[in-house]
């Protein structure tokens, strides 16, 4: 498949930017290693075989292994080229590998430790959200329910409302080390609602567990923000184990 021509790059945000030859290869590899095409320990073609094979220049392919390496994907030594590294140096937080991993199907134990990152991350983030948010960001957070409940999960639209909310509750607990894990966040919702999507008819509305959640953080109730935050994930992983399932 040639590299020549860039192609777009779709996020759960619902978003597209093109993305440049060197991204292609970047993308095709780090699907083919978190799929178990490539695995840990085995050594990639080097750039001349790999460039030549494709018709890529060997800087588009020098950069792509960079990009794998600054994921922890692979590692690359003089002399023993670049071998895919053990699955315990991924950097699953990054958005991009959590993208590649939903490619194709993700096992249960992967989808289950993403819902245990969520449940550790976010009804206390909702706590202090409650108690901390700004009348501006408690309004943004109805509008984008607004969205959500119009535009429905199985669109792009929907699905941007619905990271939208979860990341304006992590930036209103005013704790910047926790902000930075909204992209994190945002990801792992966007990409197992996606997993629900295409695996669950019809299914199950969300809507009355994030207006519930919404009314605890505007009424300042953090106690009951993090319970109603709780019950959100739950739900969600609830629904995603039983997609697993079908």
């Amino acid at each position: 498949m040639s590299r020549q021509r860039s192609t777009p790059e779709t996020s759960p945000l619902g978003t597209s930017a093109p993305r440049r030859i060197h991204g292609n290869i970047a993308h095709d590899l780090g699907v083919a290693i978190v799929t178990g095409h490539h695995q840990p320990g085995e050594i990639l073609p080097g750039e001349i075989e790999f460039s030549h094979r494709l018709d890529v220049s060997r800087s588009a392919y020098r950069e792509a292994v960079r990009i794998l390496a600054a994921k922890g994907l692979v590692e690359s030594r003089p002399k023993t080229g670049t071998r895919v590294s053990d699955r315990r140096r991924w950097n699953m937080l990054d958005p991009d590998v959590l993208a590649w991993m939903f490619e194709s199907e993700p096992d249960e134990v992967f989808i289950r430790s993403l819902f245990e990152l969520r449940m550790m991350i976010e009804p206390a983030a909702a706590a202090f959200a409650a108690e901390r948010r700004t009348a501006d960001e408690l309004s943004r957070m109805g509008a984008a329910l607004h969205d959500m409940a119009h535009h429905g999960l199985a669109s792009p639209a929907g699905r941007t409302a619905d990271q939208l909310f979860h990341n304006l509750v992590l930036e209103a607990t005013r704790n910047e080390p926790l902000t930075t894990l909204s992209t994190t966040i945002a990801a792992a919702v966007g990409w197992t609602t996606i997993f629900k999507q295409r695996r669950t008819l019809p299914p199950r509305d969300p809507m009355p567990e994030h207006f519930a959640l919404y009314d605890a953080i505007a009424a300042g109730d953090g106690d009951l923000a993090r319970v109603r935050m709780t019950e959100l994930v739950a739900l969600a992983l609830r629904d995603t184990e039983q997609a697993v399932a079908a």
